[in-house]
């Protein structure tokens, strides 16, 4: 009883301090870097998402790569989503590491897939040399490869607002066991923290997107082996649900998930079947949230439009294993 206690506490001291900065301190205008993707004229906005990959094609890394090639032709993709943990075990060594083709460029080498690809950092990529990622001298080797900590991409139709979800995570810093994690720009934490949350208050409060999708690394909602993020949960979800975001999407757990919001129209997607997966590592939920969950590899594919939206999850054979939609109205009542 005093445990829960003191985790209650702890729980409503972070929601108060998260909220304390939010509204005492003026929101920045607009600190998050904004890249404009081109806009298509020729039908939705289609893109592809996945997470958890970089295992130079190994646990049939290179069969999902081949499907999204497939599916990427089909759909006539404008860009693709990395939900993070873009190299195994450690991240990249430096910016000559050549794990970076071998896991990368050699992998994803379809036609289709030679488009811009927006990563975020996952936990994994923080143990090795996370600023490697995020350093033009990437682009230069292979110039689909875009990735910046916390940041927005413009489209015509919807915004993405990417998010750096490693540091929000206490083991990291508390429990990181035998793992070194490259914390360079990010300390002192709690300042960075707010800074990441404020900026992205600021700008989700600013966006006129008819469809407003936030891309981190860790889960917000899922049953699979990590479970909920309670960090992001007191922390980013509120944001979320403040600001009427469509969509999370993320990585972290080795799955594909479609959890649904009870009390707003939040969609969490899991999209971390990009190579290794967990069979049979599942906390099943509330079947009125959850929409579907799948313990092996694959990705998601989305298009958009104005109106609508539909996602669909395919496993490492092409194949159609969950389809959901939703649609808005083209102008809002006033």
């Amino acid at each position: 009883m005093a445990f829960m206690k003191k985790v209650n506490f702890f729980f409503q001291l972070n929601i108060l301090v998260t909220f304390l900065f939010l509204f005492v301190f003026p929101a920045s205008m607009g600190e998050l870097q904004r890249l404009k993707h081109p806009g298509n004229t020729d039908g939705p906005l289609s893109i592809l998402v996945v997470g958890d990959w970089g295992r130079r094609g190994t646990y049939n890394q290179s069969h999902v790569a081949h499907q999204m090639g497939i599916i990427g032709e089909e759909l006539n993709i404008d860009f693709v989503v990395s939900t993070g943990d873009n190299f195994y075990d450690n991240g990249l060594t430096g910016v000559d590491d050549p794990a970076f083709e071998e896991s990368f460029t050699n992998v994803y080498n379809a036609p289709s897939l030679q488009k811009t690809w927006y990563n975020v950092l996952g936990n994994h990529d923080y143990r090795g040399d996370a600023l490697a990622q995020l350093s033009p001298i990437l682009k230069q080797r292979d110039s689909r490869w875009i990735c910046l900590r916390s940041y927005i991409v413009n489209t015509d139709v919807a915004e993405f607002f990417f998010v750096d979800t490693t540091p929000f995570q206490d083991m990291y810093f508390t429990t990181p066991k035998n793992h070194t994690y490259d914390w360079r720009d990010i300390l002192p934490r709690q300042n960075y923290l707010f800074e990441v949350l404020k900026d992205l208050d600021s700008a989700l409060r600013e966006s006129n997107a008819k469809w407003k999708i936030v891309v981190g690394h860790h889960t917000i909602k899922s049953a699979g082996h990590h479970g909920n993020s309670v960090e992001l949960e007191l922390q980013l979800l509120p944001i979320l649900q403040a600001n009427n975001v469509d969509f999370y999407l993320n990585g972290h757990d080795h799955c594909l998930e479609h959890i649904s919001s009870a009390d707003s129209p939040l969609q969490f997607l899991t999209s971390g079947g990009g190579s290794k997966s967990w069979r049979g590592d599942v906390n099943w939920w509330n079947p009125n949230e959850m929409k579907f969950y799948y313990d092996g590899q694959g990705f998601m594919a989305m298009q958009i439009t104005q109106t609508q939206v539909w996602i669909q999850f395919f496993d490492i054979f092409g194949n159609i294993l969950h389809k959901w939609s939703a649609s808005k109205n083209l102008y809002s009542i006033m």
